[in-house]
């Protein structure tokens, strides 16, 4: 891997069932970003519908082993995330990153219930693999997400010892869910240090 000398890098991870639509968040943020000068890779996933853990697993690597700015970030949306706590797991995070958001991860149940994505149940990730995969993970989820009934807070931010912002109503916080442009998201990009606080969209 190789840093460029300046500037700030992001990676938007997509989830399952995902083609990077224009009204989804993700691609409202990667829009922002670029036009602010900032060096946006938001890549599509192969085979999103029936997505393999491992060749997630290797693109993850690509992006992370080809050049990126000094100061980068990992924003994961759904079934990224798990693929995040994978790539921890595996010590597949050479080089940590600055910061990553995990935004609605869904639950192990939620995986077994769905054979597509079963294989990419969380691999007993632990908080000494995250922190040494990034100086700083947060957490956003709702409070009544379909993918994840029993709350990621319980699930996630409880045994990981992570930040966790529960926005009432979010639901998987997707675009069923009104979640287009979201510029409390967008302020937490451009200033993590500040630990602002995640707002709805």
């Amino acid at each position: 891997m190789n840093r460029t000398s300046t500037g700030r890098g992001f990676l938007l991870l997509h989830g399952w069932q995902n083609r990077r639509p224009a009204g989804h968040w993700q691609h409202w943020l990667a829009g922002r970003l670029t036009e602010l000068g900032h060096a946006v890779d938001y890549p599509q996933l192969p085979a999103p519908d029936r997505p393999d853990p491992e060749r997630w697993l290797s693109e993850l690597r690509t992006r992370l082993d080809g050049p990126r700015a000094e100061r980068y970030t990992v924003v994961c949306h759904s079934l990224a995330c798990l693929l995040w706590l994978r790539a921890a797991a595996r010590d597949a995070v050479p080089v940590p990153v600055d910061q990553v958001l995990l935004v609605a991860p869904p639950s192990a149940g939620f995986l077994e219930q769905n054979p597509e994505i079963a294989g990419f149940a969380a691999p007993g990730v632990t908080p000494a693999q995250l922190a040494a995969a990034a100086g700083y993970t947060r957490l956003v989820a709702g409070d009544d997400d379909p993918c994840c009934p029993e709350g990621a807070a319980a699930a996630y931010a409880a045994p990981l010892g992570l930040p966790v912002d529960v926005l009432s109503g979010g639901g998987h916080l997707g675009m069923d869910a009104g979640y287009g442009a979201w510029p409390s998201l967008l302020d937490w990009c451009l200033d993590p240090a500040a630990d602002i606080p995640i707002r709805h969209a």
